[in-house]
């Protein structure tokens, strides 16, 4: 059986899981996008080396920032290290709030389609509305899933169109819709009046353990087109060191980027996934042993 521990950004996951961890003898294994990299700690809010130290961690900070690490990696890496959890008779525990990366490691999710010689160019510089509207002609299902903010994954979703010559749905149809793995998943749950003050306090808390200090280094020795400089908490400096925003406009950029994002989370887990919401983990332990 494998447990899943997701839910937004903020509510608290990385120290459920480890408490969860101990009580039923299991292994954590990373399902955030970006809690991937190495070097980017506090902005990415890996769990801390403290944290680690009491269960088996898995996926974390293992990929240099100079490489591009893409889903289709993941998935083929999240299955081994799950398989190898299995093997010692222990249960991994996904955690993260990446809920695509969840679906791509445990359902059957096939990213041999090859987007790489689609032409974007003609919607590369069209608005995120018209652009939008394109996806919903092609694909109305799959656009009712992406925000038209989200435009990375707007385009995605036309070039998978373009590539295959049907839409990501029905793509999507062909394929099994119940895990590959026995699993349950839960999604950890707080109210918005009880979260958003979390985000608020945890970007200032970045910010008070060194996020200028950890990153803009990096951002230096790497350049901005690294992929990891996408996270939340990294973006947001760029104008900042463009001396084009003040480090407290900074700060509310992140707080409201992450809150967001937290939208957007709670929404794609409702749809995509059969959760099991809880706050504690005696909720949890109940509906495990049951």
């Amino acid at each position: 059986m494998i447990i899943v521990l997701t839910g937004p950004t903020g509510s608290g996951k990385s120290e459920l899981a480890v408490s969860l961890a101990k009580k039923i003898d299991g292994e954590i294994i990373n399902a955030d996008a970006f809690q991937v990299y190495q070097e980017l700690n506090i902005a990415t809010a890996v769990p801390s080396k403290a944290l680690q130290a009491q269960v088996p961690h898995h996926l974390y900070s293992f990929v240099p920032l100079s490489e591009n690490y893409d889903i289709a990696h993941y998935q083929e890496d999240c299955r081994v290290a799950i398989k190898d959890v299995l093997g010692r008779n222990k249960t991994p525990i996904l955690v993260g709030g990446s809920g695509l990366y969840i679906r791509s490691a445990l359902f059957d999710y096939d990213f041999s389609l090859d987007t790489s010689k689609v032409d974007l160019t003609p919607y590369e510089k069209l608005s995120n509305g018209d652009l939008h509207g394109i996806l919903e002609k092609m694909d109305p299902l799959e656009a009712t899933k992406i925000p038209y903010q989200n435009r990375r994954r707007t385009l995605r979703a036309i070039a998978i169109c373009l590539a295959a010559g049907e839409s990501k749905s029905s793509l999507i149809a062909k394929q099994s819709h119940e895990p590959i793995f026995a699993s349950l998943f839960f999604g950890l749950t707080k109210e918005r009046d009880e979260l958003y003050p979390l985000v608020e306090e945890r970007v200032e808390k970045m910010f008070k353990a060194g996020l200028l200090e950890e990153t803009l280094p990096l951002i230096e020795k790497y350049g901005r087109d690294v992929h990891a400089f996408k996270a939340i908490g990294v973006k947001e400096l760029f104008p900042y060191i463009d001396k084009k925003s003040t480090l407290d406009e900074t700060k509310t950029l992140i707080k409201t980027n992450t809150r967001h994002y937290v939208k957007e989370q709670e929404t794609w887990f409702r749809h995509q996934f059969n959760l099991i919401y809880v706050s504690s983990l005696e909720e949890i332990i109940d509906k495990y042993e049951h």
